[in-house]
């Protein structure tokens, strides 16, 4: 019993730091937009839109490991990680385009955002850094 108090308390603990977390949407530097809407969110990472205003084409990064700007991030998009890859899989079938790539942590996010004209990617707000430009902040994860 002792033991299920524990464990309860640390999921309620786990889950208020989960609720409280921010995370951004990223582009590249030079993308030609300042912000986003989940429509847009949406149409980019679902492939529906394949190049920014400009003409440059969109990059897409997603992240390897679960982790809690993931969930939020997809939690926010509407669609379950699996969803998506699911999306991504036709699209590649149907030579529509081909799967982000998926990166191992949030500071690699980082530096492919900012290394690649015309990336998106997603990281904890706390790891924002020079290079990027946040266009999209994703509390919780109501759209």
């Amino acid at each position: 019993m002792k033991n299920a108090v524990i464990v309860i308390g640390l999921w309620l603990l786990a889950s208020a730091g989960a609720a409280g977390a921010q995370i951004v949407v990223i582009v590249h530097k030079e993308v030609p937009a300042d912000s986003l809407s989940h429509a847009q969110l949406l149409d980019f990472y679902s492939g529906e839109v394949k190049r920014w205003s400009d003409k440059t084409p969109v990059v897409i990064f997603d992240l390897k490991p679960q982790s809690d700007a993931k969930d939020l991030f997809y939690k926010f998009l509407g669609k379950s990680p699996s969803r998506m890859k699911s999306i991504w899989l036709k699209k590649l079938l149907m030579g529509e385009g081909e799967p982000p790539q998926a990166l191992a942590s949030e500071e690699e996010m980082v530096r492919k955002v900012a290394a690649t004209r015309g990336a998106i990617g997603f990281i904890s707000r706390a790891k924002i850094q020079a290079g990027v430009k946040a266009v999209l902040t994703i509390a919780g994860a109501e759209p």
